[in-house]
């Protein structure tokens, strides 16, 4: 059944809450800075038993406050956000539960399996998240790397889901064209992941009410987890509140 999975975005050394779209060199248009720091979100996380949640670092500055996150909860999140072979090792070492790999796969704007196998010789297939977040193309969606600004050549589909699904212990796809504006989910793309994702995937983009997690599980037959960031509470939303969706966990544990 589709669950709720939390969130910590950073940017610029803060925990926020931006438009995914509009993330450049100069910055981004932000939802929300938080006062609280990312320990603040990993304890209230682990608090309620919020498992399979995502720390990203959007860009640089942001080693300080991911490693507070990670070192709050040992074990209890992901982390993606600059992850290469080199570095993966370390992230798992301070306490990510998986790393989550992006733009480190692409050379040239081309897919490289080489450096698939690199970064899945370092934390083994099982520790290791791919993240597919992409845009809407003529053709469908297309995996965006470089903070969602560049289109690759990567296709999310049927085919390169499959493909993928052998390489890694889950995927996690922002839909980048509606990520943060709270105007409803990408209602095709997770319908496709439902169809297709042969391991567990989180969708995050655009979820606005705790509606969404009923629509997301409707569409995918509740294969397919959501992350819900800019209209929660604990971000400054007002759509849906932390307390709701921890009793959806609850309800669909069952």
């Amino acid at each position: 059944m589709t669950l709720f999975r939390p969130c910590i975005d950073l940017h610029q050394g803060q925990v926020k809450q931006i438009v995914g779209g509009s993330l450049n060199d100069q910055g981004a248009d932000t939802n929300y800075i938080s006062p609280h720091d990312a320990g603040y979100y990993a304890d209230l996380y682990h608090q309620h038993g919020l498992t399979g949640g995502h720390v990203i670092a959007l860009g640089p500055g942001n080693q300080e406050q991911a490693l507070k996150a990670l070192s709050a909860w040992p074990g209890g999140l992901q982390f993606g956000g600059g992850v290469t072979a080199e570095n993966a090792s370390g992230y798992l070492e301070a306490g990510a539960s998986h790393v989550i790999v992006t733009s480190y796969l692409f050379e040239d704007n081309e897919f490289s399996w080489d450096r698939l196998e690199k970064v899945k010789a370092e934390t083994g297939a099982e520790r290791l998240v791919l993240d597919l977040s992409c845009r809407r193309t003529d053709g469908g969606w297309n995996i965006a790397t470089n903070r969602w600004q560049t289109i690759t050549s990567m296709p999310v589909n049927t085919e390169s889901l499959r493909e993928l699904g052998h390489h890694c212990a889950e995927f996690l796809i922002h839909a980048a064209d509606v990520e943060g504006l709270q105007g409803g989910i990408d209602q095709d793309l997770v319908q496709l992941l439902g169809d297709c994702c042969p391991i567990p995937v989180t969708y995050a983009g655009g979820a606005r009410h705790l509606d969404d997690l009923k629509l997301v599980s409707k569409l995918s037959a509740g294969k397919v987890d959501l992350t819900i960031g800019s209209a929660l509470d604990i971000f400054g939303g007002r759509g849906v509140t932390l307390d709701e969706c921890i009793q959806w966990n609850r309800q669909v544990g069952l």
